[in-house]
């Protein structure tokens, strides 16, 4: 037979072949519309008797970095919070893989600006904040795995370029938003240690003068919720915190030496101004006691300098 004549039997075998193939697809892949995942909110996250949590939520992860807003963050995110944090529907092993795979995703495209990369990292960040929140109450990462997501959760604050927190179209991105609602659980948790507390605290100081724009959407507050979980701590170092909230002012003077001021140094005074009044007001809401009283004390004699 001919080498042309040999190459079409074999490629006349190979399409005979196919349909096969394509008819197994649908019993291991299977997606779900948008009144599927719908309907389970409107049922309370109820899973459906006909299916098993596992392979939902792992249908739902791949849509965290979906610009469609109603598919990556009202459906997918709601709904793995909800099983994760709250209806624990996920084993510990379950929970841990998919902290695994969402840690992997927070160094996707890392650097990126105005990419669509943003919205996995910024959305795998938001699902570990539920792992960590379901990790508060029933504890299951351990001493390493729990210190391998605070130094995750601190890198990507660090690290995150694209700032941008909402779009007209792909809906809320907020990245910095994200990432302070992580830490906020991590900071509530006993393996939290006197030195995360002042490695958190330096890490909030620097994403709000590295960021190089004014918040606007809320961050400095989400910030501000992190730093009041490490002032409610029973070993809250409360002269680190002196230091660190005292050095911030003092860099934040520096803005009023020049005319015009110095734009980036603008940027951060107002920054901080903003997460201080945040946390003035998280304190004043606080139940009083000593601790607060005193970060409160601080913080108002700061604010009424500037």
């Amino acid at each position: 037979m001919r080498p042309s004549l040999v190459f079409l039997a074999t490629f006349l075998f190979l399409i005979s072949a196919q349909p096969a193939t394509r008819a197994a697809l649908p019993q291991t892949s299977t997606s779900h519309d948008r009144t599927f995942w719908r309907n389970i909110i409107k049922n309370n996250y109820r899973v459906p008797p006909d299916q098993s949590v596992f392979p939902l939520v792992q249908e739902l992860s791949s849509y965290l970095g979906s610009p469609d807003p109603e598919l990556r963050d009202d459906i997918a995110y709601t709904l793995i919070n909800a099983w994760i944090a709250y209806q624990k529907q996920l084993s510990p092993q379950e929970v841990i893989g998919f902290a695994d795979e969402w840690q992997s995703n927070l160094r996707n495209g890392i650097g990126e600006t105005n990419t669509d990369s943003a919205l996995l990292r910024s959305f795998s960040a938001l699902c570990l904040g539920a792992v960590a929140e379901r990790d508060l109450k029933t504890p299951l990462l351990g001493v390493t795995r729990y210190r391998l997501l605070l130094n995750n959760a601190l890198n990507y604050l660090r690290d995150e370029q694209d700032l941008r927190a909402f779009d007209p179209v792909k809906g809320w991105i907020h990245a910095t938003a994200h990432a302070a609602d992580l830490l906020h659980f991590l900071a509530g948790n006993p393996l939290f240690t006197v030195e995360d507390q002042r490695r958190t605290l330096q890490a909030i100081s620097q994403r709000l003068s590295s960021a190089n724009l004014i918040y606007t959407y809320g961050e400095q507050d989400r910030l501000a919720v992190t730093t009041l979980a490490i002032i409610s701590r029973v070993d809250f170092d409360a002269a680190f915190f002196q230091t660190w909230i005292t050095t911030m002012e003092a860099t934040d003077r520096n803005v009023w030496k020049s005319s015009p001021p110095n734009d980036h140094l603008l940027k951060t005074f107002q920054n901080d101004n903003y997460f201080l009044e945040s946390l003035a007001a998280r304190l004043c809401a606080e139940p009083k006691s000593r601790t607060i009283t005193t970060a409160l004390d601080l913080v108002t004699q700061i604010l009424r300098k500037r």
